[in-house]
């Protein structure tokens, strides 16, 4: 591909070199340099891609795009550009054809509902004869392909990639999760979402290595209503007004609020054996009445704006009713059948602010206990263990402290640091650092009318101690303690 046709929409310095070059690669990790190929330096959190110029242009790289100045050999064509995350995004585009054009593409931003929110949408259009691409926090999907994910939203290059893939395999539309490290670090940049969906914001994602303050956060999430045709709003957030400032597209609201224009009304707690749900009516732009097989009033948030998304896709409110009483989500309020005198379900909560609202949600169904089962994870951020602690010892009955990933941790360290919290309650608690066995403890323990989370791992299939990831999925291990039991 020509140079000149991958910087067509760059502003740029050409600081040496011939711009009449012929590009065979676009390449961002210099392990991957291919002969002529265009190799971007990137600014890193830990290492300066600049610094590999040289050895890329060794290896083959006929053009370099820098933000500074390198030393490399004369016959090299260096591209200058203020922000090379952003030419990544740009060049990457174009090398695949722009395939964002061909799809209808739908981009999900928000502290919370994000993932849900996705699997919703995708199946409902899915019901209604829509083919459907997916990129998120636990996959990609295109057509019968499924990617495991290592971002929320992945590099531009990916990005686009996914794209072309999906146009490729015949989708029509594409429903992605974007996150704000994706919004600050330019990965969806020059998508134009023919809609962006904002569910929520709270405090989070605070600290080094993600968003300085709060009002860093709230702007990053703020740029996607100003990438996007129509923009879906959640009416009933508190940062509502600050979010929607200097919105450029068409401005859609949801939620609760008298003035949404999709309003929730009439909720209500659906209970019976081994099953929690929640019911509730849509008025305004669409009318009719819903019920979700996933518990908590943010399952009617999260429907709501699927249900907000996929009108402008003239779905039936059949086919809506349908596919949303079979949406399922690994790892979000995901109920596991173990009994029928009590509720387990496992969840992603791996946070205090997730693990408040969960806890919350679950006490509006008026359990006999609710019982938490959770662990910290190694290496990061003390004080979330010391918060979620107490967030357990002051909302469950019961918690049952455990691992989760202690990386190079000590994991009865972590779990001193839980007890911490929890001390300065008067919450009831057991500590048993084996998974598998906690979990067949909360089991075995099980009272009849309880619900039981397991809380953090989620759609995680992994437990990483020192630096390496070892299999373990609670699914298998709750299907192990059964079948054990049953031997027994």
């Amino acid at each position: 591909m020509k140079l000149t046709d991958l910087l067509v929409k760059l502003d740029y310095e050409c600081l040496q070199g011939s711009l009449k070059r012929e590009v065979k690669g676009v390449v961002f990790d210099s392990r991957k340099v291919v002969k002529d190929s265009l190799f971007v330096c990137m600014p890193g959190a830990v290492v300066d891609g600049h610094k590999f110029a040289k050895g890329a242009a060794e290896k083959g790289a006929s053009v370099l795009v820098v933000e500074k100045a390198v030393d490399v050999p004369a016959d090299i064509t260096v591209i200058k550009v203020k922000n090379s995350r952003y030419a990544l995004a740009l060049i990457s585009a174009a090398w695949f054809g722009n395939p964002s054009g061909s799809l209808t593409t739908i981009g999900i931003t928000g502290t919370k509902g994000k993932t849900t929110t996705t699997y919703m949408v995708r199946s409902i259009l899915e019901n209604a004869g829509y083919k459907v691409g997916l990129i998120g926090t636990i996959e990609t999907i295109i057509a019968d392909e499924v990617i495991p994910s290592e971002n929320t939203t992945p590099e531009s290059y990916l990005v686009q990639e996914y794209f072309k893939r999906m146009a490729d395999a015949g989708c029509d539309c594409v429903v992605m999760e974007v996150s704000s490290q994706a919004l600050k670090m330019d990965r969806v940049a020059g998508v134009i979402f023919d809609y962006g969906i904002f569910t929520n914001i709270e405090p989070d994602h605070i600290g080094p290595g993600e968003h300085e303050n709060f009002a860093e956060y709230l702007a990053c999430k703020r740029k996607l209503l100003s990438q996007c045709k129509v923009g879906i709003v959640n009416r009933d957030d508190e940062h509502y007004d600050l979010m929607i400032q200097g919105h450029t597209c068409k401005l859609e609201t949801y939620g609760f609020h008298k003035d949404a224009n999709l309003r929730a009304i009439s909720p209500r707690l659906v209970k019976t054996p081994g099953y929690l749900g929640i019911a509730y009516t849509v008025e305004g732009l669409m009318h009719f009445s819903v019920e979700i097989d996933v518990p908590g009033k943010f399952s009617i948030y999260n429907s709501l704006t699927a249900i907000a998304i996929c009108r402008h896709f003239q779905v039936s409110e059949q086919n809506i009713i349908d596919a949303l009483k079979k949406a399922k989500v690994k790892g979000r309020m995901e109920m596991v059948r173990v009994s029928d005198d009590f509720t387990l379900m496992i969840d992603y909560a791996h946070n205090s602010m997730s693990l408040e609202s969960l806890l919350s949600s679950l006490r509006e169904y008026q359990p006999h206990r609710i019982v938490c089962l959770f662990g910290c994870g190694g290496n990061r951020d003390r004080d979330r263990r010391f918060e979620m602690g107490e967030i357990s010892g002051n909302m469950a009955d019961l918690t049952i402290i455990t691992s989760d990933n202690p990386r190079k941790e000590d994991p009865q360290a972590i779990i001193e640091d839980i007890k911490t919290g929890i001390h300065k309650t008067k919450g009831r608690y057991v500590e048993i650092s084996d998974r598998k066995k906690a979990i067949a403890y909360a089991i075995h323990h099980g009272e009849p009318g309880d619900i039981i989370v397991l809380a953090g791992k989620g759609h995680e299939d992994y437990q990483i101690i020192g630096t390496t990831k070892h299999h373990m999925d609670e699914r298998e291990l709750i299907a192990d303690i059964l079948q054990e039991d049953k031997n027994n």
